[in-house]
């Protein structure tokens, strides 16, 4: 299968001269078409960054990552925001919700950015908020939602655009366990249901098991550590 993730011998530092950090120190992984990827990794050890170097929230590095064919650092800023936008969703640890808007308009807020309209999306949108189980949700603000709530929010926001790839930074770390196991069920079935490629990070070994493999973060360097098995 094709890799829609390929990251080779990658260095980032932050900071200069006495007070420079190095973050990532030859970091390579390639992800396929389809997998669920978990990358782990004691705190501070670069998982975040590298998941946003990725994501091309950050081109300031050393070595090559291409997503999609693309080669990341040579992308002009206007191709990057368009492959951000048609290939790439994004899930973080903090929902990024926008409070003033209902959990229909928040997940429509890509495709509103697209150009399209809320009544071409309407089939898309039923689908999503059935497969998030939010449809009862549709009209709720997120400050009428619980924590897990809101995440299958973003979740489906991510998802709506029919990414082919979602790149989740601790998606179940603002989580108690019971919401989080609800998320991780989620993300399974989006990825055999839907086909679309994940890469999470997290510091969960329950969390990181339910991806197809484990790579773990270590001085820098990556290191393919086992294959995972759903917790149920």
């Amino acid at each position: 299968m094709a890799n829609l993730i390929e990251v080779n011998n990658v260095y980032k530092t932050f900071g200069k001269g006495e007070s420079m950090t190095k973050v990532l120190s030859g970091a390579s992984l390639n992800v396929e078409k389809g997998e669920f990827v978990s990358l782990m990794g004691a705190s501070g050890s670069g998982k975040s960054t590298l998941l946003y170097l990725i994501g091309g929230l950050d081109r300031n590095f050393e070595g090559t990552i291409s997503v999609c064919g693309n080669d990341i650092a040579k992308l002009k800023e206007k191709n990057l925001s368009k492959l951000r936008l048609e290939k790439i969703g994004f899930i973080f640890q903090f929902y990024n919700l926008v409070q003033n808007l209902n959990v229909e308009d928040n997940i429509l807020l890509p495709s509103s950015v697209k150009g399209n309209s809320k009544a071409d999306m309407k089939a898309q949108l039923d689908e999503i908020l059935s497969i998030t189980g939010l449809t009862e949700k549709r009209k709720a603000k997120p400050s009428q939602l619980s924590g897990g709530q809101q995440q299958r929010v973003a979740i489906a926001r991510a998802v709506i655009g029919n990414p082919e790839i979602i790149l989740a930074d601790e998606p179940t770390g603002n989580l108690d366990s019971v919401a989080g196991a609800e998320i991780m069920n989620l993300f399974s079935k989006i990825n055999k249901e839907k086909g679309i490629t994940i890469l999470q990070v997290t510091h969960s070994d329950k969390c990181a098991a339910y991806g197809d493999r484990v790579i773990e973060l270590v001085n820098g360097m990556t290191n393919v550590q086992n294959i995972g098995q759903p917790v149920v």
